[in-house]
């Protein structure tokens, strides 16, 4: 290097920005405010060019192999994103005519919906159910909106796939996920709704019971705790599953207090 060539800026302080940014893993938002702060910020305008003239590099020294290993790696990185996108919209389509299909037996549901109504409001004579389904109110998750499909494509594909019943595709999907991208928090609770669904109540005990161990008032804590108490019941651990549903059932702000009401008025968890 001559010395009068200028040194090259450090790229340290702005490297995990840079590849978000290059690699399209910004929320709209975040994109926005990054390349405002590029026409402010003149030691990041510097790094961004200093970036770009690097991977320029890269590209072309791909000949030698840990620079075409590393730019494999990038390559993978946004084909991999390419691919989600394109599954994602497909599954997109396909919900759309699931939904076309469903509006014509609108009529059907909400007559079964009221029978269903008058049926849990009759006078019970006959002996509860004591199966944990027979009171399980499920959790569909997040809606697959069309912002979530274009900044968190992976979670889309699971909740999708989740919401179809496809427990193990979505299971699958949901381990590709980055906790940074979504939080740690809601991965496990979206694991053991997962694995709950699947009949797996065991497995599924360890996700909720890790969510509650974060944060002892927020709603997905009291969203977890329900589910667990459901996980405990369905892998016929009885007397926990009874003193989970009752703190719910105590707990004014839990948005499942009225499901754990019944089960726990039901008595059909009370030792026989």
């Amino acid at each position: 290097m001559s010395p009068l060539t200028p040194a090259s800026p450090d790229l340290r302080p702005y490297i995990d920005e840079l590849e978000r940014f290059a690699d399209g893993q910004m929320t709209p938002e975040e994109q926005d405010a990054f390349e405002l702060r590029l026409e402010q910020d003149e030691a990041l305008t510097d790094a961004h060019a200093a970036y770009e003239q690097l991977t320029a590099d890269l590209r072309w020294a791909a000949g030698h192999d840990t620079l075409r290993l590393r730019l494999q790696s990038l390559d993978e990185r946004m084909d991999q994103r390419g691919t989600a996108l394109a599954r994602a919209h497909s599954l997109a389509q396909r919900r759309q005519r699931r939904w076309a299909t469903w509006s014509i037996l609108g009529a059907v549901v909400l007559v079964l919906a009221a029978g269903a109504a008058w049926y849990f409001s009759r006078p019970n004579t006959a002996r509860p159910a004591r199966s944990w389904e027979a009171y399980y109110q499920p959790d569909p998750g997040p809606a697959v909106t069309t912002g979530l499909l274009h900044s968190r494509p992976l979670l889309s594909e699971a909740l999708d796939q989740y919401q179809a019943g496809h427990y193990p595709a979505a299971l699958h999907s949901l381990g590709r996920v980055s906790p940074a991208n979504v939080g740690a928090d809601t991965l496990l609770y979206l694991r053991g709704l997962i694995l709950l669904r699947e009949g797996q109540g065991n497995a599924a005990q360890l996700y909720f019971r890790r969510v509650g161990e974060t944060d002892s008032t927020g709603e997905l804590v009291r969203r977890a705790r329900y589910h667990l108490g459901m996980a405990y019941w369905q892998a016929q651990e009885l007397a926990p599953a009874l003193a989970t549903l009752r703190a719910v059932a105590a707990d004014s702000l839990n948005p499942y207090r009225a499901s754990a009401r019944r089960a726990v008025a039901a008595g059909v968890l009370e030792p026989r």
